[in-house]
């Protein structure tokens, strides 16, 4: 089995709006009856299942909620497209711990302890539906609900894009003057870091809605595109020699979001930063992979070939265009490209200060 985080995203697809069993679950609540439905089939789920009948048919809503009008449980394969078994008793071991209530919740987490599949419990009569995973309980919840908090994500996810291209257009301009501070940098990754982690989210709401989602996806699309390349080359352009971006990724998923408001929490964690937050203010240089990433028709291996000819930004925008042609790779056009592209970026810094 996998780990229960991908396990419940998995099921979380498997019973999003749009699918049969979704479509299952809800004729089951319009019609005031209860269910236990359990989410994958092996000689585990055969040794606690006991009475009901063998069934080997395609699943459908239909078929689903005829089958849960009776007492016993409904056991489902684990992709969710076949019917195994119905009005089965399900008889755990009563050994495991459970702190629900009602009889039917009880059996279903502990058949999803021993079992390790995931295990539905539609409630009769408080209209919730209830998903057991590893121990986890997560109540599925009607697409309105969902969408009203994913409506709230994504105007949060506008105003934090909106904050982090002004600060990504003011580190152009400071890398060009070659004026950038530790400070500058940590700002535009914190920015990264909260529009990272408030997409991650949304995601979370588009994988629970489904068909219902494919607005919402469309859109956070639309103001996503591009970042994460950016934060791959912004940490590429000062991370210290023998970082590694995989160090700063772990590190940053272990700090919290109050603490991610900390500027000198993001320093350290890129290598850049002490204990007393003072080095916010020393000056850093780039080696120029963001911003010439940002020249148009310049392809990544020319210009990850400049910056590894000369190592600095500040070292490409003093070459000639002769010395740029002589790297190998680049050639006479794509020369005459980068020179145009910076000083276009170049001019459109100086208009913007």
């Amino acid at each position: 089995m996998s780990d229960s985080s991908s396990l419940m995203r998995e099921t979380l697809s498997l019973v999003a709006p749009g699918t049969e069993l979704r479509a299952g679950l809800e004729r089951i609540l319009r019609g005031r009856t209860g269910a236990i439905i359990v989410i994958g089939y092996d000689e585990t789920v055969e040794e606690i299942s006991s009475g009901g009948f063998q069934i080997d048919a395609e699943l459908s809503a239909a078929r689903l909620r005829e089958l849960s009008k009776m007492d016993g449980a409904v056991v489902i394969d684990s992709t969710a497209t076949r019917i195994r078994r119905a009005n089965v008793q399900l008889l755990p071991s009563a050994s495991i711990e459970t702190a629900e209530a009602g009889m039917r919740h009880r059996t279903a987490e502990r058949v999803a302890r021993q079992t390790g599949y995931p295990v539905i419990s539609v409630s009769q009569s408080m209209q919730i539906i209830s998903l057991y995973i590893d121990g986890k309980r997560r109540v599925i919840e009607p697409s309105e609900s969902i969408l009203a908090r994913a409506n709230q994500a994504l105007a949060t996810l506008e105003r934090y894009t909106t904050r982090l291209s002004q600060t990504a257009s003011g580190l152009n301009t400071l890398e060009i003057e070659d004026i950038v501070s530790v400070r500058d940098v940590t700002s535009v990754l914190q920015l990264l870091e909260m529009v990272r982690r408030i997409a991650s989210d949304i995601e979370g709401y588009v994988l629970e809605l489904g068909t219902d989602g494919r607005l919402l996806d469309l859109q956070l699309e639309e103001l996503t595109r591009g970042l994460m390349a950016e934060r791959d080359f912004l940490l590429a352009d000062y991370l210290p020699n023998g970082l590694e971006v995989a160090t700063v990724d772990a590190r940053l998923k272990w700090v919290g979001s109050p603490a991610l408001l900390d500027l000198a929490m993001v320093a350290r964690s890129m290598g850049l930063g002490g204990p007393d937050g003072q080095e916010l203010d020393t000056a850093i240089s780039p080696r120029g992979l963001r911003l010439l990433s940002k020249i148009p028709r310049l392809p990544l291996v020319a210009i990850r070939a400049v910056v590894d000819h000369w190592g600095s930004l500040q070292g490409i925008l003093g070459a000639s265009s002769e010395e740029i042609e002589a790297v190998e790779g680049i050639g006479p056009r794509r020369a005459r490209t980068l020179r145009d592209g910076l000083s276009r970026l170049a001019e459109v810094s100086l208009n913007e200060r």
